[in-house]
């Protein structure tokens, strides 16, 4: 009784070992052809750490920088919308609460 536990903790002690020792190996696995990829995956970059350019600038913009008059327009509405909610707001916070 005692050598079948023995043996059964021996077992599962080289088991999860073997899990922990493969588990490492998974990006390798993975990659490989072998395993059967499916096949409308998408291919896996050639570089997967490439880093973002640090010096590197847009491109110009194509379309016209915002003129100076449709500019003030959308401000003067912006400002119309802020001041419209702050009064709403207001009057909305001093009615008084319904009694219970």
């Amino acid at each position: 009784m005692l050598s079948h536990r023995l043996r059964n903790a021996v077992v599962l002690g080289v088991l999860s070992l073997s899990g922990v020792a493969l588990s490492g190996c998974s990006t390798s696995i993975a990659d490989n052809p072998l395993l059967g990829t499916p096949a409308d995956a998408p291919e896996q970059p050639k570089d997967p750490g490439g880093y973002i350019p640090v010096n590197a600038l847009p491109p110009d913009r194509d379309e016209a920088v915002m003129d100076p008059a449709t500019r003030a327009k959308i401000q003067k509405d912006l400002i119309a919308a802020r001041d419209r909610q702050a009064t709403a707001t207001a009057t909305q916070n001093a009615q008084p609460a319904p009694p219970k």
